[in-house]
């Protein structure tokens, strides 16, 4: 199949160049907004309805999880969170491409992950095409607040982004990282 062949989700999916106004997109976007709308808006004790809307608004969520009031994200199905999973307040996640979250991840106060962007040169930018690439966070991950997460990002398993950071890099297993950009400070140790 060639690429003028495929539709514009197909190619969002596949990190090339997309329109993102296209009315599938558009439909799929208002949908994950009606559910997170109606998650961000209920009493923050009832617990079982606020986790069957997630379970509804995800691709997938392990049985354990505790999500902090609002959320925001584009589409909802491409987010993959695994077991013993908490998110504070303000998580956003663009999830145009999938993010996959691992098992024990601890996420800070308004933290945003960004699988979209948008081209450098002005004339595609004007256009409105835009890319998307995966994110993956591995297992054991604690990210402090304020942290933008770019796309394509992979961070490692047992790995702390400290907070305040920008991550336009990968960041390996076992490390502490942080800074605009995010860089690795040291490795952690046994004895932590």
């Amino acid at each position: 199949m060639e690429m003028t062949d495929l539709t514009d989700k197909e190619k969002m999916l596949s990190g090339k160049l997309y329109f993102g106004g296209v009315e599938e997109l558009m439909k799929e976007r208002e949908n994950a907004r009606i559910l997170t709308h109606e998650f961000n808006s209920i009493s923050p004790d009832f617990y079982n309805k606020k986790n069957e809307i997630l379970k509804r608004l995800f691709g997938s969520l392990g049985d354990n999880f505790c999500i902090e009031q609002p959320i925001r994200c584009d589409y909802g199905y491409n987010i993959h969170i695994g077991e013993n999973f908490y998110s504070n307040f303000n998580l956003t996640i663009l999830d145009c491409a999938e993010v996959i979250i691992g098992d024990c991840v601890f996420i800070a106060p308004n933290v945003s992950i960004f699988t979209a962007g948008h081209p450098i040169d002005h004339e595609l930018r004007n256009s409105m095409l835009e890319y998307a690439f995966p994110i993956k966070i591995g297992n054991n991950v604690w990210i402090g607040g304020n942290t933008v997460i770019n796309p394509g990002i992979t961070i490692g398993d047992n790995s702390v982004i400290g907070s305040g950071s920008v991550v336009t890099k990968n960041i390996p297993s076992n490390v502490v990282a942080a800074g605009n950009p995010c860089k690795v400070l040291r490795e952690i140790t046994d004895d932590e």
